[in-house]
């Protein structure tokens, strides 16, 4: 099924804009996001094919079955308490059972944990970005041998190094492993190739260090260790590094490297605006989806704001958080068994 079918079937229960132009933040090179509430066709709904959730390819247009709908209301999920919560200019269809849905039936104390714990998602995304501007990653891969050290006396110095001062050939190393010491090897080294050593690595793109089989007397020359978990840290990072290369917004990545802050303002202005919710749902017990502060949201976009003076920003607003969630009158929680039965009812009029 798609978002067509559900239009033309006559499944679709409401329809609005959402995201920035929601939020009163668009500007000129703004998308418009669409999101939705449907139900399922009758037989659909009782038998096997039940389908939570439909999407575009890329995902600026998410529509929600009425069930699934309920559920992240009941969980105050901030994406959906603001759907529910759509400026009236903003609201492009809406059946009329959909006015039984009011936001006081929703709204409730989860929002602190909602709201700002997707907040700080976004605060950890944004130094994740600004992690990664900061300290690019060579596009040359290391290996194995770049996490090798030799060991001299109290003082180590990396296996390339030693390589290199005794001009020896990788290749012509064998190692084998010292019992009871993870990480630790004795090497040898055979200059004529006489016994045909592994080699510390067998190919540049191997992820272990090689093992050989060590004739008996050889004298080893020297002990090396393998630092297997930097080695792993840095392939992660690495990977993910460069995921985020292929995959990154370039004219969003553009807009920050403009700034030249060293961080992602639009992750930053969101976090700052779902901290503000938050605090206003437990102080007045209402979602102000349309933000009043759009000058100084659309500041921190545009990277007027010091990274550390934004996390102070941060951290002040939680403190108030923190503070409304005492005094706050919301509930605890929606009630569900009350939320369970209405929309029992809404279905039972959907296919009556």
């Amino acid at each position: 099924m798609t978002i067509n079918d559900i239009k033309e079937k006559g499944l679709l229960l409401f329809e609005c804009i959402s995201g920035s132009k929601a939020y009163g933040l668009n500007t000129a090179q703004s998308d418009t996001d669409l999101r939705g509430v449907y139900y399922l066709p009758k037989a659909q709904f009782y038998g096997l094919e039940y389908i939570p959730q439909i999407s575009n390819e890329t995902s600026d247009e998410v529509y929600y079955e009425l069930g699934r709908f309920v559920e992240l209301l009941i969980r105050n999920n901030p994406n959906i308490l603001e759907l529910l919560a759509s400026p009236e200019d903003c609201i492009l269809h809406k059946h009329p059972i959909m006015n039984r849905f009011t936001l006081d039936l929703f709204l409730s104390k989860l929002c602190k944990e909602t709201f700002a714990g997707y907040a700080f998602t976004q605060i950890k995304k944004a130094r994740g970005y600004k992690k990664k501007i900061v300290n690019p990653v060579d596009p040359v891969r290391k290996t194995v041998l770049d996490f090798c050290f030799i060991l001299q006396g109290y003082q180590s110095i990396s296996l390339r190094e030693w390589l290199a001062q005794n001009k020896y050939s990788q290749d012509q190393c064998g190692l084998t492993s010292i019992p009871h010491s993870k990480g630790l090897y004795a090497l040898f080294y055979d200059a004529a190739n006489q016994h045909r050593y592994r080699g510390v690595i067998s190919t540049e793109l191997a992820n272990e260090v090689s093992l050989s089989s060590i004739p008996k007397g050889e004298k080893e020359s020297a002990y090396l260790f393998f630092n297997l978990e930097g080695y792993s840290s840095y392939c992660k990072e690495y990977r993910e590094y460069w995921e985020w290369i292929e995959k990154r917004n370039e004219i969003r990545y553009q807009d920050n490297a403009e700034h030249g802050k060293g961080y992602d303002a639009k992750n930053m202005m969101h976090t700052i605006r779902l901290l503000q919710v938050a605090e206003e749902i437990l102080r007045e017990g209402k979602l102000n989806v349309k933000r009043p502060n759009r000058e100084e949201l659309l500041s921190i976009k545009t990277g007027q704001f010091q990274y550390d003076d934004l996390l102070v920003m941060a951290d002040s607003l939680m403190q108030q958080i923190e503070t409304a969630y005492i005094q706050s009158p919301l509930p605890d929680m929606p009630d569900k068994e009350r939320l369970e039965s209405l929309l029992v009812q809404m279905r039972e009029e959907l296919y009556g």
